[in-house]
């Protein structure tokens, strides 16, 4: 028996990827920034005064330039549009929905934080009509999907408030164990159990008397606190929610 057998020669052609062969999205930022103002949960908001959507109201930010990391320009974003800086910015979410912009096809990474409105103000650049701190249950009608981006934002942060010292940032530096109990009780929007707080705040081993009291808040002197400076500003306690703070499905807490 003969065997007879065929070689075939194949010639694979290769090259580069070439990136400008693919059409590319512009990338934005946008920033949460909360704060507790009048016994009130707000979110900073700007109105804009260019299309699309002009007169609407949205969200701080605004487009990634070549020369800029994406936390760099969120915070410049950020400066030039409402004059607020120095501010830790966390990475929310990345939105992406095809036509979430009328214009382009725009991806934006968004960024959320909770502040201190005292430490900053407010004024609008050329770039916004103007610049206001809106109560989170009473927003105006908004720009893009900037409503779904806060939502996201603040599901976050009220997860965060279980196992991190987050609202320790809205207070001073020496604070009573009623002023922030409040900060949570505004943030989650319940009522939080007193007692049960006070516990909790104690075993998490947090903060440390001042050896001083006020009366500004009651009649009877209340013990003021401050925040242990060499403690890690995230406490992580695994798994278990130290605030159990049981998070509502609505924004109202209903």
């Amino acid at each position: 028996m003969t065997w007879i057998i065929f070689f075939c020669e194949c010639k694979v052609r290769t090259r580069a990827i070439d990136i400008l062969d693919y059409q590319h999205p512009a990338v934005t930022v946008d920033i949460v920034l909360f704060t507790i103002m009048q016994e009130d949960l707000k979110v900073l908001l700007v109105q804009r005064n260019t299309e699309p959507f002009m007169g609407y109201w949205s969200l701080p930010g605004g487009f990634v330039q070549m020369d800029e990391s994406l936390e760099t320009a969120a915070l410049h974003k950020l400066k030039e549009k409402t004059n607020v800086d120095d501010v830790y910015l966390e990475q929310l979410y990345t939105f992406g929905e095809i036509e979430r912009d009328p214009r382009a096809r725009v991806i934006t990474i968004t960024y959320y934080a909770l502040v201190n409105s005292e430490k900053f103000t407010l004024h609008p650049s050329e770039a916004v009509s103007d610049v206001r701190w809106h109560s989170m249950y009473q927003q105006p009608a908004l720009a893009f999907d900037h409503q779904r981006i806060i939502e996201l934002a603040l599901q976050r942060l009220r997860n965060k408030l279980g196992y991190t010292t987050l609202g320790l940032q809205l207070l001073p530096e020496k604070f009573t164990l009623p002023e922030l109990c409040r900060v949570y009780e505004i943030i989650l929007n319940r009522q939080i159990d007193k007692r049960n707080f006070r516990k909790k705040v104690a075993f998490l081993d947090i903060l440390e008397d001042t050896q001083e009291t006020t009366q500004e808040f009651s009649k009877k002197p209340a013990k003021l606190y401050r925040f242990k400076q060499n403690e890690n500003l995230e406490i992580q306690l695994g798994s278990k929610n130290v605030f159990d703070p049981k998070i509502p499905r609505s924004l109202t807490g209903q």
